[in-house]
């Protein structure tokens, strides 16, 4: 069954829904912008907005629509294009006019947000935009101008300055949508309603879906080894502290992750919105200003901190990272008391499950008896075509509830382990069940009566707000009453 976006009545595809909320929330909206002949009616536009129009004197970019205090380029559209296609999405079949329509949308989210006293903390907004940052030039190596020329800007704070407008008016868009949305819950009672108006030659598909489970060895560190990396890392901190040595020089020289050596190991932490592991945040948070830490362990290795800014609930810190070397034998034994462990479940000595509970070394699914949970819906089931694609090369061949074979797996940091695999309660694709796809059902349910709470909100809000849509942009065929006829 297909839900609509309330954008466009010819092109409601419920696959672009994700697509398009990602690009508008990522689109550029802050380029120089034209003033267009239909002028804006001046008593109900906010003195903001009658200002930016007053004040251009030249014509360069083409105002496509006015959205209460929010103005909308002609290049915003193009912008979003540009960006969905650099993150390799096919716009082909996504039509110029429903772009056009999401960005409406989220102007009107964001307008409505402020109406409602919504707040976000500037704070907040500088760590989402500290964060993008990093995650964009770990992709390009590190280099800010690489990321500057693709962005078209001349310096990083112009750019930082742009992310934060976006990120702020995107982030009041999420919290109004969310506070739309917020309160909806569906009763049993609607969940068979919903299911039992569908067409039976129209109700949905469900792929193959299966369980996973697996059992997680990992090489022991000889004490020896950790104890020579918290040495070494001590001296660090005593070179900085006694002798007057960069911080920042001895990360880019040993730490281990290479991630961050371009940024001198620096990272912007915030405390309420987790970005690294707990134990390295209660470390950081503990520091006072030009504080450096003790070494401490995580699951990623050994460390220390160095605090060099608090600015309200952000911290700026640059850590060393230290990961103990294993050694040959170790590996080897790891490999070896793996193998011994499946061996004892195939011939029946004990079950993968409590296999798992008394050998893997993976807390996350060692209490599930082995069995891995699905993010996305929070159970054990997997959905085949949507599995992550290397778990799917390591259980494609495997049989109902047969054990794989001894695999090792490596990651980032170089660290090795070892596992086996058990694929269970495969389900075969299907035609919708109403007993066994409940919780999917229900899902679906529940999007549908959401859609409908945040369709009711924008006919209402659309006649409380002042609205312009200009040129062609007015010969789009809108479900949503933009037009106001």
């Amino acid at each position: 069954m297909q839900l609509q976006t309330k954008n466009l009545k010819s092109t409601n595809k419920l696959k672009h829904l994700f697509i398009l909320s990602i690009a508008v929330l990522i689109t550029n909206v802050l380029t120089a912008q034209e003033i267009i002949e239909d002028q804006v009616k001046e008593e109900v536009v906010s003195d903001s907005v009658k200002t930016f129009l007053s004040n251009q004197a030249t014509k360069i970019d083409g105002v496509a629509a006015v959205v209460g205090d929010h103005i909308i380029l002609e290049s915003d559209i193009d912008k979003t294009i540009l960006q969905m296609k650099a993150q390799g999405v096919s716009t082909d079949d996504i039509p110029r006019c429903q772009l056009f329509g999401s960005l409406l949308e989220n102007k009107l989210y964001a307008h409505h947000a402020v109406q409602d006293s919504i707040e976000i903390s500037d704070a907040e907004i500088r760590s989402n935009v500290d964060y993008q940052i990093q995650q964009f030039l770990s992709q390009t190596g590190g280099n800010m101008q690489e990321l500057l020329d693709f962005y078209k800007k001349d310096d990083e704070k112009s750019f930082r300055e742009e992310m934060f407008e976006i990120n702020k008016s995107n982030e009041l868009a999420k919290r109004m949508q969310s506070s739309i949305v917020d309160e909806v819950e569906v009763t049993p009672e609607e969940v068979r309603i919903f299911f039992n108006k569908i067409p039976k030659d129209e109700r949905p598909t469900f792929g193959t879906e299966l369980k996973v489970s697996q059992i997680v060895i990992e090489p022991k560190v000889a004490a020896e080894e950790t104890q020579k990396v918290i040495n070494r890392l001590k001296e660090f901190k005593s070179d900085v502290l006694e002798s007057g040595a960069s911080f920042r020089s001895k990360v880019v020289l040993y730490t281990d992750d290479k991630a961050s050596v371009a940024k001198g190991g620096l990272y912007t932490l915030n405390r309420e919105k987790p970005l690294m592991v707990k134990e390295f945040r209660d470390v950081a948070f503990a520091l006072q200003e030009g504080e450096i830490s003790d070494p401490f362990e995580t699951d990623f290795g050994y460390h220390i901190i160095q605090l060099e800014k608090i600015r309200g609930q952000e911290f700026d810190v640059r850590h060393i990272l230290l990961i103990p070397q294993v050694s040959e034998s170790a590996i080897t034994d790891a490999k070896d008391a793996l193998e011994d462990v499946r061996q004892k479940i195939v011939s029946g000595e004990i079950t993968f499950e409590d296999a798992a509970k008394k050998y893997s070394d993976e807390k996350e699914t060692r209490s599930e008896g082995g069995f891995l949970i699905n993010p996305a819906t929070q159970d054990y089931n997997f959905e085949l075509t949507k599995i992550d694609t290397e778990l799917y090369t390591q259980i494609q061949e495997l049989k109902e509830g047969e054990i794989s074979l001894v695999q090792t797996e490596q990651d980032r940091t170089g660290k090795v382990k070892f596992k086996i695999l058990r694929v269970t309660d495969r389900v075969d694709e299907h035609e919708a069940d109403y007993s066994r796809d409940y919780l999917k059902i229900k899902e679906l349910a529940l999007t549908e009566k959401r859609f409908n709470a945040i369709g009711k909100w924008q006919d209402e809000k659309i006649l409380d707000t002042y609205i312009k849509i200009n040129g062609e942009h007015r010969d789009c065929d809108f479900t949503s009453n933009w037009l106001k006829k």
